[in-house]
Formats: structure tokens, sequence, C-alpha cells
């Protein structure tokens, strides 16, 4: 069913838990996997740091997010590629439909914090903008489960 999986990361221990499960979806499918970071340039100049330095920072810290995420991958036995995109004020759910496009991917699997309210709100939502401007089906695995507030 699924031959093509992408899987967004940051490096974090949500993004992961889904790199997991689609490594594990990808094996029991016969799929491979494509593992994205993409940073948007912009986001790290404000005007009063050394521009390339902090630019060369980012770029260091993606490539080690992805050799981590082939790493993984590669203990898992499945064949992934990966992929750093640096963007320029684009949306990241833009930039990942995108990608799911130009790698012809079946299924997006993408890890979520599972903000609500207020958190939500402030800190926007990387997996909606995903899961809304997706062009294919989309696997969300949440994070760990928390208290709920009440």
């Amino acid at each position: 069913m699924f031959k093509r999986i992408l899987v967004p990361t940051d490096g974090s221990d949500t993004a992961n838990k889904a790199l997991t499960a689609a490594l594990q979806l990808a094996r029991e499918q016969g799929a491979r996997v494509r593992v994205v970071h993409s940073f948007d340039a912009f986001a790290y100049l404000t005007g009063y740091e050394q521009g390339p330095e902090i630019l060369q920072q980012a770029r260091v810290y993606g490539e080690k997010v992805l050799q981590d995420a082939l790493d993984i991958a590669a203990s898992a036995g499945v064949p992934a590629d990966g992929k750093m995109v640096e963007v320029s004020g684009q949306r990241l759910g833009e930039e990942i439909a995108q990608q799911a496009i130009g790698f012809e991917a079946d299924l997006i699997v993408v890890g979520t914090h599972g903000r609500r309210g207020i958190g939500r709100v402030l800190l926007g939502s990387g997996a909606e903008q995903i899961i809304r401007l997706a062009p294919v089906p989309a696997l969300v695995i949440r994070a760990e489960d928390r208290q709920p507030s009440h």
C-alpha cells in the first residue's frame, strides 16, 4: 500500500517517535523512507548576530538530525535517504507538501506535541500545517501522554 514515506523531523523525541513508526510501517510494507529536516533561514536572523555563523550552526545541527535519523533507519534495515531544506519565509506545511510531491510520497508520518489552547495559538502547530496542506495521507504520532489539564 505505501511505498514511499516522508518523515519531517526536527530531532525531537516526538519526531523520533514518528520516525520509528514510519520505519516499522516501511519494513512491513517494503517501503522506502525519506527524512526531511527543514529550517527557515530568516528565523535565525535578528540583525544582532553574525548571520553566516548562526546559519552554519543551523546547517550543522540539521545535518546531525538527518544523520541520526538515517542511522536509526539503517539499524532498522529500512532503505532511507535524507534531505535538508533551507526555506526563506515559506510555511513548514507548504514546504513539506512540496517535498512529498517531489519524492512521490504515498504517506507523510509526522509527530505532534499535542499542544492545546493558548500554547498552540502562541507556538503554532507545524504538524497541523502539514496535515492541512498534505497532498497525500498523513499519519500523526502524538507525543507521550501528558496529564490532562482541567
